[in-house]
C-alpha cells in the first residue's frame, strides 16, 4: 500500500485505486493549471495505465493534443473529457453494455460525459439523444435498443421526467442524471433532481446534478460485475 502513489509534489497520485475500485484514478480537471494535468498524465503513461480527465476546457483540451501527440489521445470538447490510451485501442470484448439515454439537445455536455466515461470503464456504449417526454413516440421508437442493456443512464432537464418513463419499460437499474437545463423554476436542476429522487419506478436511483462522470462511473461498474468481469 506504500507504494500505491506517485508523489508529484501538488499532486498525490493514486495508481493503486484501480486494485481497490476497480477503475484507476479520475483527473478532475477544473481549478488544476493545464501543467499540472499534464504531469499527471503522462505519470499515468508511464505507469501503462489508461487516463482519464473531466471538465477540461478547449483551451486545456488543446494544450494536452498537442503536448501528448505521441500518445493515443481523444479529446472531446463537449463533453470536456480527455483520454489517454497507453497502447492503441484495442477490440477487446466490452464489458457489460450500457445505455445513455438524453432528454434534449441542450442535456449532450452531461449526456456525453456520461457516454465518454462509460466507454472508459470498457462497456460497450448505446446512446440515444432527444427522447424527452415531451415527444413520448421517439422513447417508443428507441425501446429495442434499452432491453439488454446492463444498467441505463438518463439524462434530464427541465422536470426530470424521462427517467421514470424509461425505468417502466426495462428490467435493469436507471441512473438518473438531473442537469440544470431549463427556466427560471428549474433553479438550477433542483426541481429535476427532486423530481427524479422521488420517482416512481423501483429501479431508478439518482446522482447530484451535472453530475454525467458519476453516473458513468457507476454504470461501469454495475456493467462490470453484471457480466462477471
Amino acid at each position: 500500500m506504500a507504494n500505491d502513489f506517485i508523489d508529484l509534489d501538488e499532486v498525490q497520485l493514486d495508481i493503486g485505486r484501480q486494485n481497490r475500485c476497480g477503475f484507476p484514478e479520475v483527473i478532475y480537471g477544473e481549478g488544476k493549471t493545464k501543467e499540472t494535468i499534464l504531469k499527471i498524465l503522462r505519470a499515468f503513461a508511464e505507469k501503462g495505465l489508461n487516463a482519464f480527465a473531466t471538465r477540461v476546457d478547449a483551451a486545456k483540451g488543446e494544450f494536452l493534443l498537442q503536448q501528448l501527440s505521441e500518445h493515443p489521445v481523444r479529446y472531446n470538447e463537449v463533453a470536456r473529457t480527455f483520454r489517454l490510451f497507453p497502447i492503441e485501442i484495442s477490440d477487446a470484448e466490452p464489458h457489460g453494455k450500457i445505455a445513455v439515454v438524453s432528454a434534449g439537445t441542450s442535456d449532450a455536455p452531461v449526456a456525453e460525459e456520461a457516454r465518454e466515461t462509460a466507454l472508459w470503464t470498457g462497456a460497450e456504449v448505446i446512446f440515444i439523444q432527444d427522447v424527452g417526454v415531451a415527444g413520448p413516440q421517439r422513447l417508443q421508437a428507441k425501446l429495442p435498443l434499452l432491453q439488454d442493456a446492463d444498467v441505463i443512464i438518463v439524462v434530464a432537464g427541465m422536470e426530470g421526467a424521462l427517467p421514470s418513463v424509461v425505468g417502466g419499460h426495462v428490467a435493469c437499474p436507471v441512473i438518473a442524471v438531473p442537469t440544470s437545463v431549463g427556466y427560471g423554476a428549474n433553479f438550477g436542476g433542483l426541481a429535476a433532481l427532486l423530481g427524479m429522487l422521488n420517482s416512481c419506478a423501483s429501479n431508478v436511483t439518482v446522482v447530484n446534478i451535472d453530475a454525467g462522470f458519476k453516473a458513468g462511473y457507476v454504470a461501469g461498474l454495475i456493467a462490470k460485475i453484471r457480466c462477471g468481469r
